[in-house]
């Protein structure tokens, strides 16, 4: 539940109909941070839960923050670390899971940037690098199905506008241009492709699903 990553991935798991599981530092009645009360909220309400070994009322300790991270790594299959400085909490849950015998992998960083140290270091010392999502999925031995290229199914205007945004015209002014077509056709051409599951329309802009 912490700030950066943690609440990035919690919230996209939850995005994607996922389950996710956040380690508190602290009881289950004093959420850290609190800032990020309604998120800890959404975890619960979409089925996933908060985890926390201390009782109601527990004073927090700052050692409570290293502590969970052997919770973080033992409830995961593999843990991947996309940040790290040298001598960041987060090595110790690198540290942590390799001893519990968990495959540990890292995103690589610039050299000279002192929050990739830590990834660099664990690559040098055996991490698995990560340089996509498939990396993850086969750490996990997780085979995603076949992609299926939809057939195009709709008139000659939308076709040919519907190339287009394929090759990267978002606008309307590009598209008109590119299309020769006037406004009221690529409109309507428009909102059919978009009727039909073919773009989407996200701040102006039109773009492929």
């Amino acid at each position: 539940l912490a700030l950066g990553v943690d609440a990035i991935a919690h919230q996209a798991a939850i995005d994607a109909g996922g389950l996710t599981i956040a380690v508190l530092p602290t009881s289950l009645d004093t959420i850290y941070p609190p800032s990020h009360l309604n998120l800890a909220r959404q975890i619960v309400e979409t089925g996933g839960c908060l985890i926390s070994e201390y009782p109601k009322g527990s004073p927090v300790y700052k050692t409570n923050f290293t502590a969970r991270n052997r919770l973080v790594s033992g409830l995961s299959d593999v843990l991947l670390i996309t940040e790290a400085a040298k001598n960041s909490g987060t090595m110790h849950t690198a540290g942590f899971a390799l001893e519990q015998g968990k495959t540990v992998m890292a995103v690589p960083g610039n050299i000279n940037s002192p929050m990739s140290e830590g990834c660099n270091n664990l690559i040098k010392r055996g991490a698995v690098p990560v340089t996509s999502a498939d990396d993850i999925l086969e750490a996990l031995h997780i085979k995603p199905a076949a992609r299926v290229d939809r057939v195009f199914r709709g008139s000659a205007q939308e076709q040919l506008v519907f190339e287009l945004v394929k090759q990267g015209a978002t606008n309307l002014d590009e598209l008109a241009a590119a299309s020769k077509l006037d406004g009221a056709l690529l409109s309507s051409t428009l909102t059919m492709l978009e009727i039909n599951g073919y773009i989407k329309a996200e701040a102006g802009n039109w773009y492929l699903i």
